[in-house]
């Protein structure tokens, strides 16, 4: 659909450097599971979560209804993606004997994952399987 969008628009998905960013990381990850799941679902996807309302906000502001319609899909979709990564994440942690905040905090510096920062979707990653010490959030 996003694809679509962006060819009537005169764009191809991959214009724009954030179509790589998750690519990326699923290259880096490749060697480990573990890191994947951490770093994929759980940091690039997830970061979806927090700003495609925005986004979609100012899509519709500017009167493209067909691509924030799009974004109200997208983010449906992504809650399901990063929950299942989230399930995966939580399962290879206990596997391992491993602790999930302190192994994902060693993960994403191992491999330079983007630094997470608000505003964040805190409805949409507790849908998706987070609990509030992962949202990295200051105290409130």
């Amino acid at each position: 659909m996003l694809a679509e969008h962006l060819q009537g628009q005169g764009y191809a998905y991959g214009d724009f450097p954030a179509h790589s960013s998750l690519w990326e990381m699923t290259d880096k990850t490749r060697h480990d599971i573990l890191a994947r799941m951490a770093l994929v679902p759980r940091t690039m996807e997830a970061r979806g979560l927090d700003v495609v309302p925005s986004l979609r906000d100012k899509l519709a502001q500017a009167g493209d209804k067909e691509a924030a319609a799009i974004m109200d899909i997208i983010l449906r979709d992504e809650i399901g993606h990063v929950a299942i990564g989230n399930r995966w994440y939580g399962y290879l942690c206990a596997q391992r004997g491993l602790e999930p905040v302190e192994t994902y905090a060693s993960l994403a510096a191992e491999y330079a994952a983007p630094v997470l920062r608000g505003p964040f979707n805190l409805d949409a990653r507790r849908a998706a399987g987070f609990s509030e010490p992962e949202f990295n959030l200051p105290p409130k």
